[in-house]
């Protein structure tokens, strides 16, 4: 895997290649961005929005997280960095999708379901245990059906984490009125890093399937 410096040279590369053929691209995006698609994805370095979706620059409006999860719509104080960028992307930037996006072999679903890092301390996985403990509710049945290991129930929690995150969405004021008034579409997605096959999941039956 490369070092910083070596990516360095790869923005070298950038400038005399993609920057250079897209100049026109990059001159209209000094006035500002329009994207009409918000993505919520994991942070896993394998699994780049951008580059599954083969986009250009500006035209996805993109927040990243452990396990791809949108909390639910609250107003205590902290620092709400998904709710915040939400905010922006439907209010200000009035995007018309948001796909949460998330992806097999995840991390962070892994540990939400063997709960291995559950009374950590902050700082030694105690943030991350925090973090993931919003699927603790759809791990349980996972887990008493199909145990806490193996592909097929780590399978079923990144599918079940995706459907979390999607009602978390429309926990939102904003996202219920417009969603409503059909301005603003919700989806879920889920790329499987084992075939690089994307599926897209049918609300109506609950299913993910996969884009042919």
């Amino acid at each position: 895997m490369k070092t910083f410096d070596e990516m360095i040279e790869g923005y070298a590369r950038f400038r005399a290649g993609d920057w250079k053929q897209q100049h026109e691209r990059w001159s209209q995006l000094k006035e500002g961005q329009s994207p009409q698609v918000m993505v919520i994805s994991c942070s896993d370095s394998r699994v780049d929005p951008a580059q599954i979706l083969d986009v250009d620059p500006g035209e996805i409006f993109v927040v990243r997280n452990v396990a791809a999860l949108v909390p639910p719509y609250e107003t205590t104080p902290g620092r709400h960095g998904v709710s915040a960028a939400l905010e922006f992307a439907v209010q200000f930037l009035k995007v018309r999708e948001v796909v949460v996006m998330g992806h097999g072999m995840c991390g962070g679903c892994q540990a939400a379901l063997t709960q291995d890092l559950h009374g950590s301390e902050p700082g030694d996985g105690g943030f991350v245990a925090h973090w993931i403990d919003m699927l603790d509710e759809v791990r349980d049945p996972i887990a008493a059906d199909m145990g806490t290991s193996g592909r097929e129930a780590e399978r079923a929690m990144e599918l079940a984490a995706v459907k979390v995150s999607l009602a978390n969405l429309r926990t939102f004021p904003c996202v219920q009125e417009k969603e409503k008034r059909g301005s603003l579409n919700l989806r879920g997605a889920y790329f499987a890093i084992s075939d690089g096959i994307l599926h897209l999941l049918d609300e109506d039956s609950g299913e993910f399937l996969p884009v042919s």
